[in-house]
């Protein structure tokens, strides 16, 4: 996710909540920074503050529209006018929030741009005999829940809203961490996926290796 916002405070308290479930979080302050972090990474949702130092959030999303990437925006605005709003909204941003917000409503918001941009209308997902529901971050198998780390939880909730697709390991690196995680390679992201895949042995659900592609989350039944 990328997060373009210049109160540290603010930045702080929503990049450690989204960090919290497992989403990996871009941070810039300013609107030059925003601009390179674009340039070099998709990312799967953008929450752009209007005002900056440098100038405005609408600027990002305007470059990233015209770049025709689809990726979901959601804008933060100090601004109370309707007609700012709106013109936000007009230029391709797909949600707001005013200032000052509740942390909880940024997630849930955050949460159903994804699901959107996935295809995906409804908040919990079954398939074979998974239920997966994002908001709680549970896991149930055939009725009886699982227990999953944050990154396991992350993990999952890629492959699930992917699902039948292949998704390659440097797509899944992209989603678990930021650019802040230097260290982190794809071997993290296999340690990850044989720990995941021993949660789901006794489910009806495996995930296929693809050499040389990736992985693939199939229903066996």
């Amino acid at each position: 996710m990328l997060l373009v916002e210049d109160a540290e405070d603010v930045a702080q308290a929503i990049a450690t909540t989204l960090s919290r479930r497992g989403d990996a979080v871009d941070h810039a302050a300013t609107l030059a920074d925003a601009r390179d972090l674009v340039a070099v990474q998709d990312y799967d949702v953008a929450i752009l503050d209007i005002e900056l130092p440098d100038g405005l959030g609408t600027e990002v999303l305007s470059e990233i529209r015209k770049a025709s990437k689809p990726t979901p925006v959601l804008m933060l605005t100090a601004r109370t006018r309707i007609d700012e709003r709106v013109s936000a909204l007009d230029r391709g941003a797909d949600d707001y929030l005013v200032k000052p917000f509740d942390l909880r409503e940024l997630e849930a918001r955050v949460r159903a741009l994804i699901r959107r941009g996935a295809g995906h209308s409804d908040g919990v997902i079954e398939f074979a005999d998974l239920v997966f529901d994002p908001a709680s971050c549970s896991l149930d198998i055939a009725g009886e829940p699982v227990s999953l780390t944050r990154r396991e939880f992350s993990l999952l909730e890629i492959m699930l809203s992917n699902r039948g697709r292949v998704v390659s390991k440097d797509r899944i690196l992209e989603r678990m961490y930021s650019f802040e995680d230097e260290q982190v390679g794809t071997n993290t992201v296999e340690l990850h996926m044989g720990r995941l895949r021993r949660k789901l042995e006794r489910s009806r659900v495996t995930i296929r290796t693809l050499r040389g592609l990736g992985y693939q989350l199939v229903d066996q039944s």
